[in-house]
């Protein structure tokens, strides 16, 4: 057993007896925490951690953003949708779901109008990037699965290539960024690959990267970036590994 699949496993297990003492509760504190942090979190490690663990948020007299914690309570529930699929194909259905675990309890997108757990229905933007117009959407999604799903041994570089076209569509009113991370730590999982975690201090290297991808210049550097992420995931994971 590789260790990769030592990761799933243990993942799970600890998952399935609501353990949140090892590899599955670190894993959802890093990677709720990072992956809201990019997109501006106000959020600290710790107040992360204290939602994860309790469902509470101590009041200091710090004000903090309604959407903040309701996307951290939600990114909880999408990653615990992603280990309950693990083993389903990625699909179009899969995507929309993890979607609507991250925004189903945001008070503020469902009082904007932005559609939950279903494509976008607004023009919307991302950097200098030109993304799909909301009636593309569903098409380019359908083109993007079939090319992946035809190679026959995906690898680290692959799903860096897929998340990077992901982004460039960018199917949802909002959350884009947050669904596409979690389907590259997922990807990882299910096809049996260390997985790669994009962390906050490495935002500029990956947004770079995700730039000169929009920009056709190549897949290169965010290549790079996902197998730095990989590695640090790792080391990192590796010490909540019980000995073989």
């Amino acid at each position: 057993m590789n260790i990769s699949q030592r990761l799933l496993r243990q993942m799970m297990i600890e998952f399935n007896r609501q353990d949140r003492g090892g590899l599955y509760g670190f894993t959802q504190k890093l990677m709720a925490y990072n992956s809201n942090k990019i997109e501006g979190s106000t959020l600290t490690e710790d107040q992360t951690a204290n939602i994860f663990e309790t469902g509470m948020l101590s009041g200091d007299g710090t004000f903090f953003r309604t959407k903040d914690i309701e996307e951290m309570s939600g990114h909880f529930l999408m990653f615990n949708h992603m280990l309950q699929t693990i083993e389903e194909p990625l699909s179009q259905e899969l995507i929309k779901a993890f979607h609507l675990k991250l925004k189903a309890g945001v008070f503020e997108d469902m009082a904007s109008g932005y559609p939950v757990g279903e494509y976008k229905n607004r023009r919307n933007t991302v950097g200098n990037i030109t993304t799909a117009l909301p009636e593309e959407v569903p098409e380019h999604m359908k083109e993007l699965l079939c090319n992946y799903h035809k190679k026959e041994i995906i690898s680290l570089n692959d799903i860096a290539i897929f998340h990077a076209d992901f982004e460039r569509i960018h199917p949802f009113q909002d959350g884009n960024g947050r669904v596409g991370r979690m389907i590259v730590f997922r990807e990882c999982l299910h096809h049996r690959i260390v997985p790669a975690l994009i962390q906050n201090k490495d935002r500029f290297s990956y947004y770079e990267g995700l730039q000169e991808a929009s920009n056709e210049t190549g897949y290169e550097k965010l290549c790079h970036v996902f197998l730095k992420a990989q590695e640090e995931y790792k080391m990192e994971a590796i010490g909540f590994l019980p000995p073989q």
